[in-house]
């Protein structure tokens, strides 16, 4: 920084304005008089002050600080000239900003040259003296005037040491308080001269690059030649920033090289001011990485270490930008989904599960390509993004090697699992199109598990088509009772062993008019069952069932029974038992005019929850039923286990008697087994004379199905149950079906 710059800056420092300089003279009651009255003899001692300058030096030369600076007779000589220039300006004047600044300029040569400031102050005492003995003479009050100076300056001397210890002390504790903050802070410092692009770091600035001072250069190339290169742009951009004013300070975050050749995260701050920048710089490395460790755990599962939803949304989004390139080629995503797998969690505990999935993922993995993606979506489903196909087929590919790869059995510890999955495979759609990529997928995978689950399947616009179906059949279902859009009709079922067969129970069979015309249970039921609604329509179900039923008693029919089929949802709720109860009493029935039925899976949970619901049912006297029996694993422990009293056998295996011989041994099997257990049989689908004849040379006792009456609501049974009409089979009964033929299948509740 030039000389003019630094008295300009100490201007400011001192707080030399043209209001201070007054205030000064008015304490010094400096009047227009003084400057004339110096002006008036100034010229006359011109010879006075080169003999005193002559004094002075020879004076000077004679202490050690000073005499070496006077060595240098050039230098000598310049100084003497410049003392004399002084004094002819301090008699003389003009005393104006001029005379300020030459002040300042003079006192800052002599700091810059080394001259203390007790030899300053002592030069003028000198001056003084001398200057008393040319004016006034020699004379005792001249010696006495003398000593007084000699005193005061002495004094003085003593005075501005003072000053000067308290402010360097002050300074130096400031200084020290500063350097214990930077070492607590662990940062490192740099002052910039922007002029001269000179640029001072600190040891712990080198430090931190594992370099020392020595080691860098002066300029600014030693910081900015080792920022990386794609963040050097920025730092320049927040310096220039903030040197046009911006910013109030530099604060900016960048990479710089270390001497290993290893980038560090570094937190540069800084000011500028009059020329020069001057700031800090901070580690930041561990916070950085602390915020990438975040960042990575916010897009990851800790499970599998997949990533997980969040940044699948990140990867479809940089997907479909990919798709909008010229020349870009397809892109296509799997959703998958583990068959059956809370059966493993169930059965082997949540740590097992955990480390199938571990498994399963990494199994899926070895299945990809470079640059493809592996999600895990939540809990047993996965997402697979692919990209860069020649065609969608190829995911199809990909697909089934994941398919093949899992259907090879896991080994963890003493257990062999064999575990399967389903895969709905799309195309990545672009956005705004009715369906997104992710809802696409969903519905080719509800494909696949409808298919038959271990498969994939792809999706298609009529799969949108169905989900749009199904939701408007759930939202309908949802307010059909309310509505009271739901009936029961009632199929009978018949004794035959006698002369003439005899109706003897009905089974209440769940039927939906919708719109005017009633809908299919093959479509309705199982959506009660998904929704979770069949719990109250169930329960609406048995409480009208058994209404009817006490209706017909009264009518005549004292031992007519109804049966009512149950969902594993209605017996698996608490209190179930009690609420059947309840109902039978608020309808006057007997427990024992009621037959609930069930079927083969819901006993194959084999609960000890659905075990004592059974027990507690057939303490009150209600009869249970087993519906369908043959179709599932027709275990015998379920006829020991349960407390059953009816067996049915499913009308598969009497539709196709007596002419199918497998058919009919099955059947004769079954029938023989119920009745060796003291079971009360029952045989489904009887149809035409044939299954009849069957039957009773079987010795089964009951029956049901089209030849005694399909289906009919409660007013057209009426007359069959009073003897007023004949059965079905023996043409009394024409007219129209009231319900599709499964009706008097397995989907009847």
């Amino acid at each position: 920084m030039g000389l003019e710059r630094q008295l300009e800056g100490m201007l400011g420092r001192i707080g030399l304005s043209r209001a201070e300089v007054t205030m000064r003279c008015r304490y010094l009651d400096w009047q227009d008089e003084d400057a004339a009255h110096l002006a008036s003899r100034g010229a006359s001692l011109d010879d006075c002050h080169q003999a005193f300058v002559e004094r002075l030096y020879d004076h000077l030369a004679q202490f050690g600080p000073i005499a070496g600076i006077l060595r240098d007779p050039v230098t000598l000589q310049r100084l003497k000239h410049s003392q004399l220039d002084y004094y002819q300006r301090l008699w003389r004047g003009p005393y104006d900003r001029g005379y300020v600044l030459d002040r300042l300029r003079v006192g800052l040569v002599h700091q810059h040259v080394g001259v203390d400031l007790k030899w300053y102050l002592g030069a003028y005492r000198l001056y003084l003296d001398h200057m008393l003995g040319a004016l006034l003479g020699e004379g005792a009050d001249q010696r006495i005037y003398a000593s007084l100076l000699k005193a005061v300056f002495f004094d003085m001397t003593l005075a501005i040491d003072t000053y000067s210890s308290a402010q360097r002390q002050a300074l130096e504790d400031s200084e020290a308080r500063f350097a214990r903050a930077l070492r607590g802070a662990n940062d490192g410092l740099w002052d910039w001269d922007l002029e001269t692009d000179r640029i001072y770091f600190s040891e712990r600035w080198a430090a931190m690059l594992g370099l020392g001072r020595d080691s860098l250069g002066e300029g600014s190339t030693s910081w900015f030649g080792r920022v990386h290169p794609d963040d050097l742009p920025g730092l320049r951009q927040s310096v220039d920033a903030h040197l046009r004013g911006d910013t109030p300070w530099l604060n900016h975050e960048y990479r710089i090289r270390r001497r290993d050749g290893a980038y560090l995260w570094v937190l540069v701050r800084g000011v500028a001011e009059q020329g020069r920048m001057a700031g800090s710089q901070t580690d930041i490395s561990q916070r950085k990485l602390s915020e990438q460790q975040l960042r990575h755990a916010a897009r990851h599962d800790p499970l599998t270490g997949l990533a997980n939803r969040l940044r699948l949304d990140e990867l479809l989004q940089q997907a479909l930008q990919r798709r909008q390139r010229p020349g870009a080629r397809e892109a296509g995503l799997l959703f998958i989904d583990l068959d059956r797998f809370k059966l493993i969690n169930d059965s082997l505990g949540h740590a097992m599960g955990d480390r199938v999935l571990v498994e399963v993922s990494q199994r899926l993995t070895r299945c990809l390509r470079p640059g493809d993606h592996l999600v895990r979506f939540g809990g047993d489903e996965f997402v697979v993004l692919l990209d860069d196909l020649a065609c969608l087929a190829d995911a199809e590919q990909v697909a089934q090697r994941m398919l093949d790869s899992l259907h090879q059995p896991l080994h963890l510890d003493d257990h062999s699992l064999a575990v399967s999955a389903s895969i709905g495979i799309t195309g990545l759609l672009a956005e705004g199109q009715a369906v997104d990529t992710l809802q696409a997928a969903d519905l080719a995978l509800y494909r696949a598990k409808e298919a038959g689950k271990a498969q994939f399947a792809r999706y298609s616009t009529e799969l949108q088509a169905a989900a749009q179906k199904r939701l408007d059949l759930h939202n309908a279902l949802a307010h059909a009772l309310a509505r009271e859009e739901f009936e029961l009709h009632y199929q009978p079922i018949c004794r035959i062993d006698g002369s003439r067969p005899q109706v003897t129970a009905v089974e209440a069979l769940l039927r939906w008019r919708r719109n005017g015309r009633l809908e299919s249970p093959l479509q309705f039921i199982p959506a009660l069952e998904e929704s979770g609604e069949i719990i109250a329509v169930g329960d609406w179900v048995l409480r009208e069932a058994c209404r009817r039923t006490r209706r017909w008693q009264l009518a005549g029919q004292q031992d007519l029974r109804c049966s009512v089929n149950l969902s594993s949802r209605q017996l698996l709720q608490p209190g179930f038992a009690q609420r059947v109860a309840a109902i039978l009493r608020e309808c006057g029935l007997r427990p024992t005019s009621l037959v609930l039925e069930i079927t083969e899976s819901l006993l194959m949970q084999d609960s000890a929850e659905t075990l004592a619901c059974l027990r507690e049912l057939a303490v009150l006297g209600v009869r249970l039923a087993l519906d369908d029996f043959g179709t599932g694993y027709s275990s015998l422990g379920y006829l020991k286990r349960f407390p059953l009293q009816i067996l049915k056998v499913d009308r598969s295996f009497i539709g196709g008697a007596p002419d199918d011989p497998e058919l009919n041994a099955i059947s004769r099997a079954i029938i023989g087994l119920g009745r060796s257990l003291g079971l009360e049989v029952v045989a489904e689908g009887v149809e035409d004379p044939a299954h009849l004849d069957f039957l009773l040379g079987q010795d089964c006792r009951y029956a049901q199905g089209y030849w005694f009456s399909r289906p009919r609501p409660p007013g057209m049974l009426e007359p069959l149950l009073l003897g007023e009409e004949g059965f079905e089979g023996e043409g009394c009964l024409p007219g129209p079906a009231t319900g599709p033929r499964e009706d008097s299948q397995g989907s009847r509740r």
